[in-house]
């Protein structure tokens, strides 16, 4: 993955990252130290850490329990995995984007993430970020992603009988009758 650079400075990030919305549960206390559970999702996460968006203010530097829902690699496990594991919140800002909206980005450490559930998140990443890298690899080829490609495999009979009839001599192309459809 490609260093990125902060406005201060060199990136400081030490584990891959990657984008991914994993289904992922909060808890901790709140700035009244009131207990705080949070369901959200991730927007991005690594070996070490997760960022995602929380409804309540969880101030920096304290623990929080986090559980995440890793999903199934191809080839590797047999379903989704639950990794449960203690944090640390390193940063929790306002993102009020829009006049009343009180939710916060927070960013959190792993602090006790057992060495197995390490190496799953690492694979997990590696995986999302190749096929991030695949994407735009295709992308750059002008191909389609995957997903779509029924899609264009179902359009090409079209197009090359239309390339057939345009290979006809002008001749025999002026004497063969169209077909008008009955509307």
């Amino acid at each position: 993955m490609p260093v990125k650079r902060r406005r201060g400075g060199a990136e400081r990030r030490r584990q891959a990252r990657t984008e991914a919305r994993l289904s992922m549960r909060v808890e901790g206390r709140d700035a009244d130290s009131a207990s705080a559970q949070v369901v959200t999702e991730s927007q991005n996460i690594s070996s070490s850490g997760v960022y995602c968006r929380s409804s309540h203010f969880l101030a920096p530097f304290s623990k929080v329990d986090l559980t995440i829902v890793l999903p199934r690699l191809p080839g590797v496990r047999a379903g989704n995995e639950l990794l449960k594991c203690e944090g640390i919140v390193v940063r929790c800002e306002s993102s009020a984007v829009k006049r009343g909206d009180k939710g916060f980005q927070l960013a959190c450490m792993f602090s006790a993430l057992e060495p197995r559930h390490r190496e799953m998140l690492d694979a997990y990443v590696t995986w999302r970020n190749l096929q991030s890298l695949r994407a735009a690899a295709a992308a750059a080829q002008g191909e389609r992603p995957a997903r779509s490609r029924g899609t264009a495999a179902r359009r090409r009979p079209r197009a090359s009988a239309a390339a057939a009839r345009s290979s006809r001599p002008a001749a025999k192309r002026a004497t063969v009758p169209r077909r008008r459809s009955a509307r």
